[in-house]
């Protein structure tokens, strides 16, 4: 029987460094550990050691993560992708640490089909916050003005869950958010009118009804007067959908996909969209053009008399 106490040793070492000195998101870590728990499986089936994982380890560990011999169901690509790089982390930190040679060092995950993220039609955004008037006025003052900001800022759910009053400032006459992205990075994002009347409303007509009395830092509200989780936000996205009537799938995600696709149809610097999504480098934002030249082309495929 392999003692494996030193994975598990090495594990929590790595996901300490993670959160404390690289200042990862929470959600970061756990899925980091959802990675590195997979990996502690898959070495106890092997009967390996931490010191035993090189790259074929590595060919073997992906193949029985995409289901190979039907041992178990297989993951998303993205996901084993993630899985890779995590392990390569993994084994990086614990080189550093112990002075041991970083068999990984090479290892590259591998290539992920780039899928154009799914974002919505301005007609579908409109209905989509007609349908979030659900659950009576101080709800619905509340689901709208969540819908409203996520579409207004393109920010990602947690960073709007964690909002709190005083990230809202007024300069200029004009309404600003302070949101804290991935690592903690902050960036500042203007907020268009239409979401800057919704979250006024809810501000004097909603919230004070979800306080009940009570006090709270965070801007949006659950019936419990606690900050609103990122599951509720999910579901008041999906459930003003299905009012809408839309027949695909809708997260807040999407909203994001939709505000960046959106801007640059209407001919916003790529740099600008990038500063406002919080990405780290251009690179990320790059795939939101192909949506857009996609568009170009179907119309003028349909539009210009030869072109077809």
């Amino acid at each position: 029987m392999v003692n494996n106490d030193r994975l598990s040793s090495a594990i929590t070492e790595y996901l300490s460094f993670a959160s404390i000195e690289k200042g990862l998101s929470p959600n970061t870590i756990k899925a980091y550990a959802l990675d590195l728990g997979k990996l502690q499986e898959y070495v106890e089936i092997r009967e390996l050691e931490l010191h035993e994982i090189d790259p074929q380890f590595m060919d073997d560990f992906l193949g029985w993560l995409r289901g190979a011999g039907g041992h178990r169901q297989p993951s998303s690509e993205s996901t084993n992708s993630r899985a890779v790089v995590t392990v390569r982390n993994l084994i990086k930190f614990e080189s550093r640490t112990n002075n041991k040679l970083n068999l990984l060092a090479e290892y590259a995950p591998p290539k992920i089909p780039k899928r154009l993220p799914k974002g919505l039609a301005i007609n579908e955004v409109m209905a989509l916050i007609e349908g979030a008037n659900f659950d009576g006025e101080v709800f619905a003052l509340r689901n709208v003005a969540l819908i409203e900001t996520l579409y207004s800022t393109g920010a990602r759910v947690s960073e709007i869950t964690a909002l709190k009053i005083n990230d809202l400032d007024e300069v200029s006459n004009s309404l600003t958010l302070k949101l804290r992205g991935k690592g903690g990075k902050e960036r500042i994002v203007p907020i268009g009118n239409f979401a800057r009347k919704s979250l006024e409303d809810y501000l004097v007509r909603g919230r004070p009804g979800l306080l009940k009395g009570g006090e709270s830092q965070y801007l949006f509200l659950n019936s419990r007067s606690k900050a609103l989780s990122r599951q509720s936000a999910w579901e008041i996205v999906s459930k003003a959908a299905e009012n809408a009537k839309i027949s695909t799938h809708v997260t807040p995600h999407s909203l994001r996909h939709s505000f960046a696709t959106h801007l640059l149809d209407g001919g916003a610097d790529i740099r600008v969209v990038q500063e406002l999504l919080g990405h780290s480098s251009v690179t990320t934002t790059q795939i939101y053009t192909l949506v857009t030249i996609d568009k170009l082309r179907e119309n003028y495929a349909s539009a210009h008399p030869r072109a077809m």
